[in-house]
């Protein structure tokens, strides 16, 4: 009895660690108002007798709407449309015929003829091989993304460059959907009604995803994963 509650607590430790191994942990993407981190930029000290403050957008002569300081506010146009393929294929073929006589063998061949008189008075060696290989493969895959996000300028680089960072959430029927954007832009690429295409971003982190019962649906079950992660065929 003791060995079969062993037995039973051997099975139950297996099962348990298959769980855990099968059922990663998810990070869930939260981007609550209320975690929002703002910048906090130094103020530029007018220098010892000056009155200008230095240069802001309550002090240009000739403002646009472009954003150009930490904190702005620039529009990001998002219209990404990736496609790839790849097909492949393979057809070769050799074909191989050997032929040969010998009609002197250091004398043995008169005894090899002598006890096969169908020979024909020499001996005769041949051969032929045939083999070919057929292969083809294909794939593809393709998406599209098209949003409109506003971003914030989180840097400005000492060459102009603007760090920039959008995130926006949108809950309907208690599924949220997430879309985040990061990356670099240089300010000639922003037009002048302040809107840069995403074709255009830097080192860009594009992300686009959902939390909720469609993305729970979507998702196998926890059992079905430990199997697929612990069977071995």
């Amino acid at each position: 009895m003791l060995k079969i509650k062993q037995s039973y607590s051997g099975l139950a430790l297996i099962l348990l660690a298959f769980i855990i191994a099968g059922c990663p942990s998810e990070q869930k993407i939260s981007i609550r108002p209320d975690e929002v981190v703002v910048p906090q930029i130094a103020k530029p000290q007018p220098a010892a007798g000056s009155i200008w403050p230095g240069e802001n957008n309550n002090n240009l002569i000739f403002y646009g709407k472009k954003a150009r300081y930490a904190n702005d506010i620039v529009t990001i146009i998002v219209s990404e449309t990736v496609a790839g393929g790849n097909k492949a294929s393979t057809n070769t073929s050799k074909d191989t015929s050997t032929a040969a006589a010998i009609t002197s063998l250091l004398g043995i061949e008169n005894a090899i003829i002598g006890s096969n008189a169908t020979m024909g008075g020499k001996i005769g060696l041949g051969g032929t091989s045939n083999n070919s290989l057929k292969g083809s493969g294909d794939t593809s895959r393709s998406s599209t993304l098209s949003a409109s996000i506003s971003a914030r300028v989180l840097k400005v680089f000492d060459n102009g460059n603007l760090l920039i960072e959008g995130k926006r959430q949108l809950t309907v029927n208690a599924e949220d959907q997430y879309i985040i954007i990061t990356g670099i832009v240089r300010p000639d690429d922003i037009t002048g009604d302040n809107t840069v295409a995403s074709q255009y971003i830097a080192d860009a982190r594009i992300m686009y995803t959902g939390d909720g019962v469609v993305n729970d649906k979507m998702r196998p079950g926890w059992l079905t994963r430990v199997v697929d992660w612990a069977w071995p065929f």
